[in-house]
């Protein structure tokens, strides 16, 4: 296969094994599910929003997740669409 070809059905998300990324409950979610959801966290990071909720309680809106440590505005913003906190 051709570079040109490749980079058009990669950039069209036609490669199989291109990861996109699904909606997730930042409350109920386990540090795997995190982890494969959102871009940027992996999972030391997963484990650090688990672990926040734990003892802070449930988040109440999707930007909320900044107020873990090493998720910052720019993994929220990644993200943001793919976030929710309720069911």
């Amino acid at each position: 296969m051709n570079t040109w070809f490749k980079a058009v059905l990669v950039g069209a998300g036609l490669v199989v094994g291109v990861a996109h990324a699904g909606v997730v409950n930042i409350n109920t979610a386990d540090a795997k599910t995190l982890a494969k959801e959102l871009k940027g966290v992996g999972p030391a990071k997963a484990e650090a929003i688990v672990k926040d909720r734990a003892e802070r309680g449930l988040f109440k809106a999707p930007q909320e997740i900044t107020r873990v440590e090493g998720i910052g505005p720019a993994i929220y913003e990644q993200n943001k669409d793919n976030i929710k906190v309720k069911d």
